[in-house]
């Protein structure tokens, strides 16, 4: 159970940022012991590795919080961000970490499943997000796009930290991610139509 929460947590963090969950499952194999990569995936600590991570890191934070460079930037991660929840759930629900001492227990055999799982998880996440932004910089113009940026890289860093220390937290963040999400769109979409009733209102006058 607690495997399949982790892999879900680290992968849910990668479709609101491909790098983040990456980044912190290596960093935190390298220098410390929370966390132990299985066999195959030890690359993960590499420090070119991690160098590269931040890099490509540093580059998202930039783009995803400047209006439409994030729209393109999200077609962009469409493929990168599945790929990356991929990646973070294999790694991470066949490593042994504090609440796991017995990872082989879980996806002992085909290997893939756990990557496509990571997969699905991130697009999910990510189209999510993609669908989103664009709904939130038009009823804002623009200004909540770096605001909706920050709360999700903030929410990647926790997801995945939390996922590998209290895995069982993960249940809270998918429940918020789900409800809060949708909730967040039709918000944003009602706003929009306020201010163009409220434009057309003005025109009139």
């Amino acid at each position: 159970m607690f495997e399949l929460l982790t892999g879900t947590g680290l992968a849910a963090s990668a479709g609101l940022n491909a790098y983040i969950p990456l980044l912190t499952v290596g960093l935190l194999a390298r220098y410390t012991s929370l966390i132990t990569p299985p066999d195959g995936w030890q690359w993960i600590s590499n420090g070119w590795v991690l160098a590269i991570l931040a890099g490509l890191l540093a580059v998202e934070l930039v783009a995803d919080k400047v209006p439409v460079v994030d729209h393109v930037n999200d077609v962009v991660q469409t493929v990168v961000r599945p790929t990356a929840g991929g990646l973070a759930f294999g790694a991470g629900s066949s490593s042994e970490t504090v609440t796991v001492s017995d990872p082989g227990e879980f996806f002992t055999s085909n290997q893939w499943i756990p990557v496509v799982v990571g997969v699905l998880i991130a697009l999910g996440v990510h189209t999510l997000k993609a669908t989103a932004r664009p709904v939130i910089n038009t009823a804002t113009a623009g200004v909540g796009a770096p605001v909706a940026s920050t709360a999700e890289d903030v929410t990647s860093v926790v997801m995945s930290v939390v996922a590998i220390l209290l895995p069982v937290l993960v249940l809270v963040f998918l429940v918020v991610l789900v409800i809060g999400g949708p909730l967040l769109i039709r918000r944003a979409v009602h706003r929009r139509r306020e201010r163009r009733a409220a434009r057309a209102a003005g025109y009139r006058v």
